[in-house]
């Protein structure tokens, strides 16, 4: 059974999407089967695994409005083993019209039960709102990466996700975990980012990943390309972060 894993902190700006992409590709180049479930109406992930928007006959936004099959909307990326189901704009309204569906905090659960069985990795990109969408992606998921960008206000508001999490876990998604907090966009020469790591390390001791993403121009540069960094400079500081990091994972869930 593939494990599901929601990336979620609604502060943007934090490195979600650049997180989701080069970890769904590093799993991918360490042979694990991926899908990337892209659940932000702005589609960043998709374009960034290189989908073209005005291509997309069927994305999220039909597996969770008009039940289409989930194997209808899942798309190949330039990089062997990983598959995306890519977002639109519509998802925006995705919530208002799902207000009145029965069980409306687990359809995104239903939609991915079917190809569960068919990936080892299932990653869920959420927007950067606590809305029914990231409820219905923390319902799916078996755990949840929270990335923290390494500045001033990094731990403003992860008391009320972490508070999202709790509800969830009592009353929707008994088995959700934290996979841990990732700290992005670090840089080792400012003093501010290392206080911030002590910060987050203190409070959350070993939920932390020992893998930081550090501030990478390459990493900023390849989602303008539809690329992850691992194709667009496989020697940059970005890339071999984003490996560690899935070398992490797989071994903590080996």
């Amino acid at each position: 059974m593939g494990k599901i894993i929601a990336l979620a902190n609604q502060k943007g700006g934090v490195g979600k999407t650049t997180t989701t992409i080069n970890l769904a590709a590093s799993l991918a180049t360490l042979e694990k089967t991926v899908l990337v479930v892209d659940a932000d109406p702005q589609a960043n992930a998709s374009s960034g695994l290189g989908v073209d928007l005005n291509e997309v006959d069927c994305s999220l936004y039909e597996c969770i409005i008009d039940h289409t099959d989930v194997h209808e909307a899942i798309y190949t990326t330039d990089i062997d083993g990983l598959d995306i189901v890519p977002s639109h704009i519509d998802l925006v309204g995705a919530e208002i019209e799902m207000l009145n569906v029965e069980n409306r905090e687990k359809v995104i659960k239903e939609v991915l039960e079917p190809v569960r069985a068919e990936y080892d990795f299932i990653l869920i990109d959420c927007s950067p709102s606590l809305g029914l969408i990231t409820v219905n992606a923390l319902t799916a998921a078996d755990s949840v990466i929270i990335p923290v960008q390494c500045e001033y206000f990094a731990l403003e508001g992860i008391s009320k996700l972490l508070n999202t999490i709790k509800i969830i876990k009592s009353k929707l998604n008994p088995r959700l975990e934290i996979e841990g907090f990732l700290l992005t966009m670090y840089d080792s020469r400012l003093r501010l980012a290392n206080q911030i790591y002590d910060e987050v390390k203190r409070h959350f001791q070993e939920l932390v990943f020992t893998t930081v993403i550090q501030r990478n121009v390459k990493l900023s540069e390849s989602p303008s390309h539809g690329l992850p960094v691992i194709l667009y400079d496989a020697e940059s500081a970005g890339a071999k972060n984003h490996l560690k990091l899935a070398e992490e994972i797989i071994r903590k869930n080996s």
